[in-house]
């Protein structure tokens, strides 16, 4: 896999819906006075109960009958480690091109990457480049090719968290942070529809998680130092039950809550609404001592994505 290796970055816990609104006016087109370049909006899509086709491409689907458990030592936990530089080759002469973007140069250059091989694999294959994104969603996003590189074609603006190109149809966003690994996985949308994160990405987000702790991760380089998916405890403002007394988010001071976890029901993972910013994600989950459990995590929406902020039986 080719993958989109984010680099070190927390999550911004201000309401998720100002985020996405000012986020938006940052970035929307000059068309007229009420759209500027490029919606970015991140918002979290509501699911009651969801269980979705979430994998393929080497992560089971929830559907199927679960795989053989895997083990790993009792005292494992997500690692943190210093980032590292992949080898990228460069970008060879036949790859679609990427428009410009003048306050970010090398956007474009990681971005061409992933266009490049976009036109040239299978969406499974993307899959697997792109694995730190939902399979479901990579599926969706990245079937009309002809109207991403339209899209792309055209000049890039960068915002605070963001790079996007927009055609009069289509809108390609790439997290800012991605474009210093070299090569950028995109979300794509309408042009006029918010580019968001779903229920699939929490379920997945929490999927990445577990294969952290039975020692199999999706990709070596999914380690919690680079890859982060624990919400940070500073600023304290875990509020899922909307308190008005918001707390540091529990997981954060204790990340050996799942210590001895051998296995996970991977094909029976499911998410709940909690709220407008945060999503449980059910599973039943297997210690060293044979018991399983179905375990709640609770994430919280933020601009980049889903934090895993909490753990319960």
């Amino acid at each position: 896999m080719e993958r989109a290796r984010p680099v070190p970055r927390e999550y911004d816990h201000s309401s998720a819906r100002d985020r996405i609104r000012a986020l938006a006016n940052r970035g929307r087109s000059t068309s007229s006075p009420q759209r500027r370049a490029g919606v970015v909006g991140f918002a979290l899509l509501a699911a009651v109960l969801l269980t979705g086709c979430d994998s393929v491409a080497g992560i089971p689907d929830e559907s199927e009958p679960q795989a053989a458990p895997r083990t790993t030592p009792p005292a494992a936990v997500p690692a943190t480690a210093a980032p590292s530089t992949p080898s990228l080759p460069p970008v060879s002469a036949d790859a679609p091109p990427v428009g410009a973007v003048a306050e970010l140069p090398a956007a474009a250059t990681a971005v061409q990457r992933w266009a490049a091989d976009l036109t040239t694999h299978s969406i499974a294959e993307m899959q697997e480049k792109c694995w730190t994104i939902a399979p479901k969603n990579v599926a969706d996003m990245y079937d009309d090719q002809q109207s991403i590189l339209a899209a792309l074609a055209q000049p890039g603006t960068a915002t605070t968290d963001a790079v996007v190109w927009q055609s009069r149809t289509t809108t390609v966003a790439v997290d800012r942070a991605e474009v210093a690994t070299g090569y950028a996985c995109p979300r794509v949308a309408a042009a006029d529809a918010d580019i968001t994160y779903n229920d699939a990405d929490a379920r997945h987000t929490v999927r990445r998680y577990l294969s952290r702790f039975v020692g199999s991760p999706l990709d070596p380089a999914d380690k919690e130092g680079t890859h982060p998916l624990v919400c940070k405890a500073s600023p304290a403002t875990w509020d899922p039950t909307a308190t008005g007394r918001p707390i540091p988010a529990p997981l954060a001071g204790n990340q050996g809550m799942l210590t001895g976890t051998i296995e996970f029901a991977d094909q029976q993972i499911r998410s709940e609404q909690v709220n407008t910013d945060y999503v449980a994600v059910l599973v039943p989950v297997t210690n060293s001592a044979g018991v399983t459990q179905t375990r709640t995590f609770t994430l919280r929406s933020g601009p980049d994505g889903y934090c895993i902020g909490n753990v319960s039986p």
